[in-house]
């Protein structure tokens, strides 16, 4: 149920539409955003969450973007169990996560899935964004990588990656490692890779020659995510298509696109786009 519909009962029309109708649900923990306006009414729109969502013990707000390289936010507590560390089940894994000190989005489950059921058996992985290890540790579950080197700048993720990977049996597959992906790739991870995967939209751009480097000569996969507005008469995935082709030629690749997708909305026409890119050589 949408949180406009959950308290319509409850907030005057003008104040619903002040009012974002999704809310997250990471574990049992929820995350909202309360504009300044309507902070006074935020416990009544946590107690509504919470009746409604027997499961979530914490509701937490979202008072500041998503910024920095760590990818953090700062969360406010409105009401039930003052706690940001929770474990949130997905496709038969468990995650730990700390809101407070690591990147984690529920709303990309279906995009983890989509990606692992494109693995192939013996398949070597570098995830170059890995955040706790959704990506890598849902890879190895459910596909037959020989490996997946899971790479974060975050030294607090890389800790809940280690732990995630013991949780899920997985720590024999996939490699947790703390650093800057380029850096990393160079010293260690140079022509290793079947497929990369780059789920940093803010960044991914910056690093594309990084995960062609990590790529085997022969060539493979790269998952590339990007953040795009696109106007009206604007298509935003030709957009990121076109920008990244531009980027691939210009690194002299042979390469094509056969998947390209709107991954979610993240604003007013603003979109999260992923690429399936797949370079033939690098010779």
């Amino acid at each position: 149920m949408g949180l406009k519909t959950l308290l319509s009962s409850v907030l005057e029309p003008s104040e619903l539409r002040l009012l974002a109708n999704g809310y997250d649900v990471v574990g049992d923990i929820a995350v909202l955003r309360i504009p300044e306006t309507l902070e006074y009414k935020s416990s009544l729109v946590a107690e509504a969450i919470m009746q409604t969502n027997k499961h979530v013990k914490t509701v937490l707000c979202q008072v500041s973007p998503i910024a920095g390289t760590m990818r953090l936010r700062t969360l406010k507590w409105i009401r039930g169990e003052k706690k940001t560390e929770t474990l949130h089940k997905e496709a038969g894994c468990i995650f730990k996560v700390d809101l407070t000190q690591s990147y984690f989005s529920p709303r990309l489950s279906y995009e983890r899935m989509r990606i692992a059921r494109q693995v192939k058996p013996h398949e070597v992985i570098v995830n170059m964004f890995a955040g706790v290890g959704c990506f890598s540790i849902i890879i190895a579950k459910y596909a037959e990588a020989r490996s997946v080197y899971s790479v974060d700048i975050n030294p607090a993720a890389i800790r809940y990656a280690e732990e995630n990977a013991r949780l899920n049996r997985v720590d024999g597959i996939v490699e947790p490692i703390s650093g800057d992906a380029k850096e990393i790739v160079e010293r260690r991870l140079r022509n290793v890779a079947d497929r990369v995967l780059m789920p940093l939209p803010e960044e991914a751009y910056d690093y594309m020659d990084c995960a062609v480097s990590a790529l085997k000569p022969e060539g493979g996969w790269v998952h590339y995510y990007d953040f795009v507005h696109a106007a009206r008469d604007e298509e935003p995935v030709e957009k990121v298509r076109d920008k990244v082709s531009e980027k691939m030629r210009n690194l002299g690749l042979r390469f094509e696109v056969p998947t390209a997708r709107i991954v979610r909305p993240v604003g007013p026409r603003w979109f999260q786009i992923v690429l399936d890119i797949l370079v033939r050589d690098k010779s």
